[in-house]
């Protein structure tokens, strides 16, 4: 008979970003798929963010050479929380120009992330550093850095992970991932920005 003291869990083992292959693996007990992107990732060099129209592709790798940025993302243009909070958190930031380039990427089309930065920021408040708000229609970017989730019940596809990342010269320095994906929490401009 086993002495029901002692509990024995099973440990999953998950790919790192190293080997997306499944070649190398790391032992977890959570549940959940761990954040992938880290601190010393490269942002990722691909031709698939839109600004304002299909046609003006912005490769944020390419945009972000040798400066300081911040890149946000967002599951939703246009949700709850993402626009009463999330994002009006760092345009009323008093450091949001301490910040360096910012970014706003969502899993939507230029057109909507487009009318989601007007109606945030009409009036350019975010100031001469201006927010520039990316859309990222089929996901690419968000998946290059580990950050999708199904969020099909709620999105009706897949959507990004919330999170912030702090990148000096295409590196991040600094990442922050909502754990359950959506919160506003961690990501938080009063923490990211301090």
């Amino acid at each position: 008979m086993v002495n029901s003291i002692f509990a024995i869990r099973t440990i999953r083992t998950l790919p790192t970003v190293a080997n997306r292959a499944g070649l190398i693996q790391r032992s977890s007990f959570h549940s959940s798929v761990p954040v992938f992107v880290r601190v010393g990732d490269r942002i990722p060099d691909t031709d698939v963010l839109v600004e304002d129209s299909p046609g003006n592709k912005i490769n944020l790798a390419k945009e972000i050479k040798g400066k300081r940025s911040l890149i946000i993302g967002v599951p939703a243009a246009f949700s709850p929380a993402c626009s009463s909070s999330h994002v009006p958190g760092y345009i009323n930031h008093k450091d949001i120009k301490k910040a360096g380039d910012v970014f706003v990427v969502s899993v939507n089309d230029p057109f909507v992330t487009k009318a989601w930065g007007l109606s945030l920021d009409p009036a350019g408040k975010s100031g001469i550093h201006k927010i520039r708000f990316l859309g990222d229609p089929t996901g690419k970017f968000t998946g290059a850095l580990d950050l999708l989730f199904d969020g099909t019940a709620i999105f009706g596809n897949a959507r990004a992970k919330r999170y912030a990342l702090v990148v000096e010269d295409g590196t991040v320095k600094e990442a922050y991932v909502e754990p359950d994906n959506t919160g506003v929490d961690v990501t938080a401009a009063k923490k990211v920005l301090g």
